[in-house]
């Protein structure tokens, strides 16, 4: 028999352990005949970089539910994988091109980029692996997949093709978020906004010819004065007189109901408003007036004439009760052009690049703010600068090049998010197939509980599930048009072919295109105002002076290679775009599977099939739906609807009935953790101070409901191996950098400094979890120190001494308990329970009273049989939580007692990871 270690050394056991687990491949899944599954989709860790703690988290909570439902007898399989992570990969990987190489995207090509991003992907992604099996991630790693691999890719272009043959992906000038230094549109999700000190400048716009009595200019207030030169009109409220009274009678009921500590800010705020009944509505009456005439002013420094408007966007209590608006630039003010496209002009003044273009007249060429202050230094010897007003101000920026974001006007592909005339077929051709009113309104229902699911599923938010689903729900209501095209070389490249082409040259055309098999080539042909027709009806249109765009979408990268090149001959050019990176990761439920046909789907060398294989079903009608998505709540609306959306349009059912928001890691400030931060805390080093099951062990017991987990930080001192508090070390030459109080020397925490050493950020909230580790350790050897190839019997209660039945008893309530709070998602209770049971009913008093029987042949022999269950039990319990230490105290008691049980012997079991659950034992429970 091997020797028990007198202490516990995570370093000496977690790599055997792992090799064992990797060599019987307990974590392979196959579809079998069991009709109980559980399957979990690993949220895709990004191959930008290396995992932190929020991963670890993830990761944690998602591997203790897949080895406590493996244990439970249930077909498991946790699917892992990566993302490709389009803006955020290739943000890095040119940032690295420039520092190293001085050199841009453009300088090097598209091939090449891509060549660098793919070894990029490669380094990382082994890196990521690495890690995650470190933590003891049990997925099933023969089936690992990467988003741009073939079995996913397969699946991005037929839900394209599908999408875009049922008209739901469409082209067309919108305004969007635009990341000047990448040069691409990036979503409303991938924008933060900050508050800085900024300005709003107040502006003169002279009206054209004004009559005696009426205002001879209009004052307008902007944070932007660079826009103005795009702007379109000034809108003003059609009843500014009405609508103050109407604010100042709200107002009242306001003050009337307010508490007293808020009532002097709100009387000083009525009193403003009634003052405005003198200083501003006169004026504001004269200019609704105005407007209603078809007035106009002029703007400055373009010397352009642009109409006074009415809309209800102009507030009469704010500002001079007047507003510009600039739809090129502005969201709010893109909305005032859509009420009135007859009236106003759309422009756009900027080069995807922030510098002004020829729109912009004598400062084109010019950057945005560079151009900011030439305009209002010109405004101002122009006399046409009011005033100046200081003032904080919200700005947007990009989250990947974290540089301010500009509202764009751009030609972008959507994804119609609303409801559609004759609804949305979802699951076309299979048997759970129904129609929607759109893709948003059928995953709101989705996480209706009053929904009738064609499935009989639906989606369920856990632990806070009120609070969670109205996240999901209200994103969703608003029926937002996906803007799912990057201007970006990395990803997956939009498979459509595209051209203008006029009315002469469309009927030449279009007898071309009707050679292509629709099942192949799908065809719209849209018209200036966006209107679609398929090829037949655009065979009728009349004859007009309007141009055309002929849209083919390619369903598979056959087809690509088949017809591409003839298509480029008839004068149709690959987009150049590529999608969205969550376009892919919607599908990864299914897309994993094999979806569309996991018969034909292409793994990788040494991967398993998602074919069917010996009788059983295919990976897809097998592990599809799923049970539960483990995941943060800042990608609810980024992720979370999104697959639900996907799942419902490809098969007709949501991917997941579950969905598990687990905490947030701050640190001791109360700030999300993060490497740019300087707090971020990389797993690794916890496990290379503490050892992974002390990790995973404090990791659980914090995960209560929907409270953020705080972790004090510290660095270990390169110099004195010492932690230093980072709140009382001195800062270096940046707020990155820290000096050692105790040697005076300079260190670094983010590792980018390569002439400065670098510290490991740490939290000693770590160590409970080590010391329980070292107490199970201890506790399990003296228990088997007293065991000797101990063999079974089967014992009766009259068998049994008091003390054995109380904690058997014990044992008993404690399973049950653990059961339940892992059942209703709450790891922290569950665990608690389990160690309140072994450290309090087990160590301190079961093996204490039983060291007086140990010599006694037959009461010695029942306590060492007693003792042996106990043990075996207390492992299966703790196994899911932290399963390094369980699996080599398994591995020992398996040479020192083969055989446990008390009326019957427990299944036995080569390894703690595919034990059995410990089984409930009701007649055990004893209140005596």
């Amino acid at each position: 028999m091997k020797e028990i270690p007198s202490t516990y050394d995570p370093k000496a056991i977690e790599n055997p352990v792992q090799e064992k687990w990797n060599t019987a491949k307990a974590y392979a899944a196959f579809p079998d005949a069991r009709d109980e599954r559980y399957v979990i989709m690993m949220p895709l860790p990004n191959v930008t970089g290396a995992l932190h703690m929020g991963h670890a988290i993830d990761n944690v909570m998602q591997d203790l539910l897949t080895r406590w439902h493996r244990m439970r007898g249930e077909n498991t399989l946790w699917m892992p994988g990566t993302d490709h992570a389009g803006i955020a990969t290739q943000a890095v990987v040119e940032k690295r091109l420039l520092e190293l190489e001085g050199k841009t995207r453009h300088d090097i090509g598209r091939e090449a980029l891509v060549e660098r991003i793919w070894a990029w992907k490669d380094q990382f992604q082994e890196r990521i692996i690495r890690q995650q099996q470190s933590m003891g991630c049990s997925c099933d790693w023969d089936r690992h997949r990467f988003t741009m691999d073939a079995v996913c890719a397969r699946a991005v272009r037929e839900t394209f093709y599908r999408l875009f043959r049922d008209a739901l992906i469409f082209r067309g000038y919108r305004l969007v978020n635009w990341d000047c230094q990448l040069h691409t549109s990036v979503s409303d999700d991938e924008v933060y906004h900050e508050t800085v000190n900024g300005h709003f400048w107040h502006l003169r716009y002279p009206v054209i010819d004004p009559r005696p009595g009426e205002p001879d200019h209009v004052t307008v207030a902007t944070t932007r004065p660079e826009t103005m030169l795009g702007d379109t009109a000034v809108a003003c409220h059609p009843e500014p007189a009405a609508e103050l009274e109407r604010q100042i009678e709200h107002l009242k009921e306001r003050l009337a109901a307010a508490p007293a500590k808020e009532k002097k800010a709100l009387e000083a705020e009525l009193a403003r408003y009634q003052a405005r009944r003198e200083s501003h509505i006169p004026t504001l009456e004269a200019l609704a007036r105005m407007a209603r005439e078809g007035r106009k002013v002029r703007l400055p420094l373009q010397n352009r004439e642009i109409p006074l408007i009415l809309d209800e966007w102009a507030k009469p209590e704010l500002g001079s009760g007047c507003v510009k608006i600039t739809p090129g630039h502005d969201p709010n003010d893109y909305e005032v052009w859509q009420r009135h496209q007859e009236e106003i002009d759309i422009i756009n003044i900027l080069n995807d690049n922030g510098t002004l273009n020829e729109n912009a007249g004598a400062y084109a060429g010019q950057d945005r703010f560079a151009a900011r202050k030439q305009v209002v230094a010109d405004l101002k010897s122009q006399g046409l600068l009011e005033r100046v007003e200081d003032r904080e101000v919200e700005i947007g920026f990009s989250d990947r090049s974290k540089t301010p974001v500009e509202p764009y006007l751009s030609k972008q592909w959507f994804l119609r998010m609303g409801d559609v005339d004759g609804g949305v077929v979802m699951g076309r051709g299979t048997a759970k197939q129904f129609t929607a009113p759109g893709l948003a309104q059928a995953a709101m229902d989705a996480a209706d509980p009053a929904w009738q699911s064609p499935s009989g599923r639906q989606v369920a938010f856990h632990p806070d599930p009120v609070r969670y689903r109205n996240t999901y729900h209200n994103w969703l209501a608003e029926k937002r048009d996906w803007c799912i095209s990057r201007q970006l070389w990395w990803g997956h490249r939009i498979p459509i072919w595209h051209g203008e082409f006029t009315m002469r040259e469309l009927p030449d055309l279009l007898n071309k295109l009707e050679k292509y098999d629709p099942e192949s080539a799908w065809v719209w042909i849209d018209d200036e105002h966006g209107h679609k027709f398929t090829l037949a009806e655009a065979k009728r249109l009349p004859e007009s002076a309007t141009k055309y765009e002929v849209q083919l979408c390619l369903r598979t990268e056959a087809d690509e290679q088949n017809y591409g090149a003839a298509l480029e001959a008839l004068g149709l050019i690959q987009d150049p775009d590529v999608l969205d990176t969550w376009f892919s990761s919607a599908l990864w439920p299914h897309s994993t599977l094999g979806w569309p046909d996991p018969a034909t789907a292409q793994v990788n060398e040494g991967q398993s099939t998602t074919a069917a294989v010996d009788g059983n079903s295919d990976t897809l009608s097998y592990y599809y739906p799923g049970s539960c998505l483990v995941t943060a709540r800042d990608i609810i609306t980024l992720w979370v609807a999104r697959m639900v959306i996907a799942g419902l349009y490809n098969l007709g059912d949501v991917p997941f009935t579950d969905v598990f928001i687990h905490a947030t890691i701050l640190d001791g400030k109360g700030e999300r953790m993060s490497k740019s931060k300087g707090n971020g805390i990389d797993p690794l080093d916890i496990i290379d101070l503490y050892g992974t099951d002390a990790l995973r062990y404090v990791l659980c017991d914090m995960q209560t409901g929907t409270q953020d987990i705080r972790l004090p930080v510290q660095a270990i001192s390169p110099y004195t191996h010492n932690p230093v508090d980072l709140a009382t070390a001195k800062h270096g030459r940046s707020v990155f950098t820290y000096i050692c109080p105790e040697s005076g020397k300079e260190f670094d925490v983010l590792g980018t400094l390569p002439d400065i050493p670098s510290a490991k950020i740490i939290s000693d909230r770590f160590e409970i979890g080590k010391n329980f580790c070292n107490k199970l350790w201890n506790a399990a050897r003296f228990a088997m120190m007293n065991l000797d190839q101990q063999s079974f019997r089967s014992l009766k209660p009259a068998q049994l001494a008091p003390e054995d039945r109380w904690i058997l008893s014990r044992l008993a309530k404690a399973v049950a308990a653990v059961s339940e709070h892992l059942g209703q998602y709450n790891p922290s209770a569950a665990i608690n329970d389990a160690r309140d049971f072994f450290w309090s009913d087990f160590c301190d008093w079961y093996l204490e009273l039983i060291k007086p029987r140990m010599k006694d042949p037959e009461s010695g022999a029942v306590a060492r049989q007693v003792l042996a269950t106990v043990l075996d039990n207390s492992l299966r319990l703790f196994h899911p939580f932290i399963p390094f230490i369980t699996e080599a105290i398994w591995e020992l008691l398996n040479e020192r007692a083969p055989q446990r049980g008390i009326e019957t012997a427990l299944p036995q079991a080569g390894l703690a990871m595919l034990a059995s659950w410990p089984a409930p034992h009701p007649n055990w429970e004893d209140d005596a």
